[in-house]
């Protein structure tokens, strides 16, 4: 027995398919062949990259992903691109820091995207048409790790990360489409002998969203729950793991939502590990909310012990002593160690954390499970 690592799904992509991908996103001539080429390449270099550095459960890192918006007009039909729509990014902090966010949306998290990120509506019933991708996507991992000892997850999309609703008569009606429409993902995924995992940073911001009471940030966070549990229904628990985190790389982190808040509402969805930011040092100390809450019979923290928020690489002493603390709370065998997030949510040429740094945090993350290792079972 001993302590796993694994990471939450994106990674850096390497700059010869960035460049393909701009001129496929922007609707540019490009060669469909070599692209796809490419793409398998990619992912092919980074699960054996992966693998050396010492995770044991790899992914692809979503190489053949541009982003979030994206991926959700590719693989989802009834939605309209809204260009000129304000993109809620953050708004608490942005009151707070507006210099700092200034500059640092320029600078890092769109400055170098391949893509702009143009809000999705919802203007007709929602259907899934991403058939082809999601099948290039699940062979081209598959091909990957073939032949290796690796198991692999596959990051998709939660029903609240499609968009906004303009169509249907609420937003729990909304929600519950999409959920009905991405199942068909969600099960493929795990028909195909993957992990899945729901991607849902969206239910943390609900919980710092300063238009929202604490009624509404309720009644909402159930709304999550539910969407992604109807979503997930016949597909057993342990095939499922679930990652929420706040969205944000570098930056003041003042109002995040607190552990607490999002952990109660986390637990009740339908899947056999959660992972969520626990490295950054706006949100370290939370593990003691595992000294009062119970983990459910059956289940596993993801905590990240290394952050995607700083190019310091975490030393393996600290990051033993990050697993050591929830191994203690929640037992040894129900702790995997993560990352706080991904490292390159959206394609782009300028990561906050380089992609050197990234490799050499993911050595730090393993050699620190191994020790945590020799303490958890000496």
């Amino acid at each position: 027995m001993r302590i796993l690592t694994t990471h939450v799904g994106s990674l850096p992509r390497p700059h010869e398919l960035l460049d393909l991908m701009k001129a496929k996103v922007a609707g540019l001539p490009y060669d469909k062949g070599k692209y796809e080429a490419r793409v398998a390449a990619a992912v092919a270099d980074c699960v054996r990259r992966q693998a050396e550095c010492g995770i044991d459960i790899v992914a692809d890192g979503e190489q053949s992903k541009p982003g979030f918006f994206i991926y959700v007009t590719e693989r989802l039909a009834g939605f309209e691109p809204r260009p000129g729509r304000k993109v809620p990014f953050f708004d608490a902090e942005r009151a707070a820091f507006p210099e700092y966010y200034k500059e640092y949306f320029a600078r890092a998290m769109l400055g170098g995207a391949v893509a702009p990120v143009v809000p999705m509506v919802c203007t007709g019933p929602v259907s899934y048409r991403g058939e082809e991708a999601l099948r290039r996507d699940i062979d081209t991992l598959k091909a990957a790790i073939s032949g290796t000892k690796s198991a692999a997850f596959m990051p998709a999309v939660a029903p609240s990360g499609a968009g906004s609703n303009e169509y249907y008569a609420s937003e729990e009606e909304f929600f519950f489409a999409v959920a009905d429409a991405m199942r068909q993902e969600y099960r493929a995924i795990v028909d195909a002998g993957l992990l899945l995992q729901i991607d849902d940073p969206f239910l943390s911001d609900l919980f710092s969203d300063p238009a929202l009471d604490g009624a509404q940030r309720r009644r909402r966070a159930q709304i999550h729950v539910d969407a992604i549990n109807h979503g997930l229904r016949g597909i057993p628990a342990e095939k499922v793991r679930f990652h929420t985190c706040y969205g944000i790389n570098e930056g003041p982190r003042v109002h995040d939502a607190s552990l607490k808040d999002v952990a109660q509402y986390m637990l009740r969805i339908n899947a056999g590990a959660y992972s969520f930011e626990a490295a950054n040092a706006r949100h370290e100390h939370e593990y003691h909310l595992w000294e009062t809450l119970k983990l459910p019979e059956g289940r596993t923290l993801i905590p990240g012990v290394i952050t995607h928020a700083s190019n310091i690489v975490e030393h393996p002493e600290l990051v033993a002593e990050r697993i050591a603390r929830f191994a203690r709370l929640v037992g040894r065998d129900n702790v995997i160690a993560g990352a706080d997030c991904g490292f390159s949510s959206q394609a782009t040429y300028r990561p906050e954390v380089h992609p050197t740094v990234m490799w050499a945090k993911f050595r730090a993350m393993a050699e620190g499970a191994r020790l945590a290792t020799k303490q958890l079972w000496s």
